[in-house]
């Protein structure tokens, strides 16, 4: 079987590389990731990995993987901020506070489509302006939902989690293990 990741997420690629995997193609979706009215962070990163993993064509000898990752602050669905402004205001409204990092993975082939969710409890310490500005001017904050990256620099901005490291970085490897099996593909290197 031939895996296709559904993500042109370099940590995505990092992850599954941890477990020895390369996929043999890189597909990403152009999806529509704008939160409906009232859609619960949850129910929303669901919603955007089920239209990634429906997006991406799949043939007789593939396996698709999709995911999306999103940071919840109560209600609240904090994406990849537009610019260094909207990252700074994420910062300050995460600073001092625990929040959820939400990441739902979907993983299709002929065999049926699975869909888990992973969520995480993470606490960031109080941040003064300067840590805040240091940290945007790295610019690490590019492209990662909160506005921080936990394999980053701002691994010292969180002194406790509760869950799955590697859901919180992109793609949770235990429930991703499990469902590519499900699917006919065995990230051991052999096909069940």
């Amino acid at each position: 079987m031939r895996l296709v990741l559904g993500s042109g997420s370099p940590r995505r690629r990092e992850l599954l590389a941890s477990l020895g995997i390369v996929p043999d193609d890189v597909r990403a979706p152009d999806v529509d990731e704008t939160p409906l009215a009232r859609e619960l962070p949850r129910d929303y990163c669901r919603r955007v990995t089920a239209a990634k993993i429906d997006a991406i064509p799949c043939e007789p000898d593939e396996v698709v993987l999709a995911a999306d990752t999103t940071v919840a602050l109560g209600r609240r669905i904090m994406g990849k901020p537009a610019d260094a402004d909207e990252a700074r205001a994420f910062l300050e409204l995460l600073s001092g506070r625990r929040h959820r990092v939400i990441t739902a993975v979907a993983v299709k082939s002929v065999r049926g489509q699975w869909q888990r969710d992973v969520v995480s409890a993470v606490r960031m310490k109080r941040l003064n302006r300067d840590e805040i500005d240091g940290y945007i001017a790295t610019g690490d904050w590019t492209g990662k939902a909160g506005a921080y990256a936990i394999q980053g620099p701002a691994a010292a901005f969180v002194p406790w989690i509760s869950g799955s490291h590697s859901a919180i970085v992109g793609l949770p490897l235990a429930e991703t293990a499990t469902l590519l099996r499900a699917a006919g593909y065995d990230w051991s290197g052999e096909t069940a």
